[in-house]
């Protein structure tokens, strides 16, 4: 059994601890935090993903999972350590890793033995090359340790099962030795013929970089592609269903909208455009899929427009406020983008979320929070739909006409058909049609 020490225990870090610890491996799950860790013991989890708290109230118990503010100790007792912190962008389009040096700072002088230190995080290229010098430096004598980056592709709302049944691994480790570590803790992987891919330390951290800024620019392709579908009369979910229907294309992230957001594809855009200056390579691509998706949660604002006329003195109906279904993660949320220029013009905002409204609640906007959807339509001028929860599909239709001062819907997920709608006498609006 290997013991893994996993310094961090937000998303990432905790999703996986608990998938590893479900492999048989002994993980030791560390963070500064000593309330969230008295969470965690308690069998909680602070943040909302589905299976995840069953998996880790499991493991707990079988006691592959523990939790811990003490990181000296699990670092001496760990085979491996995983280092999983924030590297959010510091601002100018960079990812900060003060956090992650800072824990190889602390970490370097407690190994003893041999250790493998593991780069969960998602980190520019070069990251790993800088902690094998830190470490070269700070290790004490007689200790040795070798990196290897293993960057994680977890879809919130999905992450267990993108964990237990991955595409792929991605496993960047230049030693033998670190590369048998990486391969044991990952075993159960390889009953089931995942592919694992074996690589230097570079080439790991820009994969990450890479599949997530392609996806992004997919994304933004096919927005831009809406926007002219509005223009010349054509049906934007015909022309993405048709494309995906070709093999070489796919259907997946074909889905016109609202754009993309979250924590992942608007910060590691950013931080591969700035990579490529770095280096000299001008990544005009991801740039403009940058570009694209900036302009999609103003344009909802634009619709509004274009049916109310002046929104000051507006009431406007936000139904959804995480950035997907199944998550409360409100990071780059649609949603408060479109909330921040409704109230920049003069409109009042009442929004409902099945799982969201707590994170929004503990950022102290300008909005009203109401407990289902039909309250937070009533009385409102107009509804947004933004997030595509599973309940927003179904609406009693009806009553969402009674509920609003006039009916005008806008679609930002294109959840409704826009035939059905103006049938029932709604002013209605989507993307791309």
């Amino acid at each position: 059994m290997n013991t893994i020490c996993m310094v961090g225990t937000g998303y990432v870090g905790l999703v996986t601890g608990a998938c590893l610890a479900d492999f048989g491996n002994r993980v030791i799950c560390v963070d500064v935090d000593a309330q969230r860790i008295e969470t965690l013991k308690a069998g909680r989890v602070p943040f909302f993903e589905p299976l995840l708290e069953d998996l880790v109230q499991r493991n707990h118990a079988a006691e592959r999972l523990s939790f811990t503010t003490d990181l000296v100790s699990s670092v001496r007792a760990a085979d491996a350590i995983f280092i999983a912190v924030g590297t959010p962008d510091r601002g100018d389009g960079h990812a900060d890793l003060r956090y992650l040096f800072k824990v190889v700072e602390d970490i370097a002088p407690h190994c003893a033995g041999y250790k493998v230190l593991v780069t969960k995080s998602t980190v520019p290229v070069g990251t790993g090359r800088r902690v094998h010098r830190m470490l070269r430096d700070l290790l004490p004598a007689g200790a040795a340790a070798d990196v290897a980056s293993n960057p994680e592709f977890l879809r919130e709302g999905s992450a267990i099962e993108d964990f237990m049944r991955p595409n792929r691994v991605v496993i960047g480790a230049e030693t033998d030795r670190a590369r048998e570590v990486m391969r044991d803790i990952y075993r159960p992987l390889y009953l089931l013929e995942t592919p694992i891919v074996i690589t230097g330390l570079e080439t790991a951290e820009l994969i990450k970089y890479a599949s997530n800024a392609f996806l992004a620019t997919k994304i933004s392709f096919i927005n831009e592609v809406a926007n002219l579908c509005e223009k010349v009369g054509a049906d934007v979910r015909v022309v993405a269903k048709a494309m995906g229907l070709d093999q070489r294309i796919g259907s997946k992230f074909l889905h016109p909208g609202i754009g993309y957001g979250g924590s992942c594809f608007p910060k590691d855009t950013e931080a591969l455009v700035k990579i490529g200056e770095q280096a000299g390579v001008d990544m005009r691509i991801v740039a403009a899929a940058i570009e694209v998706n900036g302009e999609r949660a103003e344009m909802a604002v634009q619709k509004l427009g274009g049916m109310l006329g002046d929104l000051r003195g507006r009431t406007i109906c936000l139904l959804g406020l995480a950035f997907k279904p199944n998550t409360d993660d409100v990071r780059e949320a649609p949603a408060l983008k479109i909330h921040k220029a409704l109230v920049q013009a003069g409109a009042s905002v009442r929004a409902f979320d099945p799982v969201a409204m707590e994170r929004v609640r503990a950022l102290d906007l300008d909005i009203t929070l109401c407990g289902n959807a039909y309250e937070a339509m009533q009385g409102s001028d107009a509804v947004v739909l933004v997030t595509e929860w599973n309940e927003f599909r179904t609406l009693d239709l009806q009553r969402v006409k009674s509920s609003l001062k006039q009916p005008v819907v806008v679609d930002c997920r294109n959840m409704y058909a826009r035939d059905r709608m103006q049938e029932l006498g709604f002013r209605y609006d989507c993307y791309g049609s």
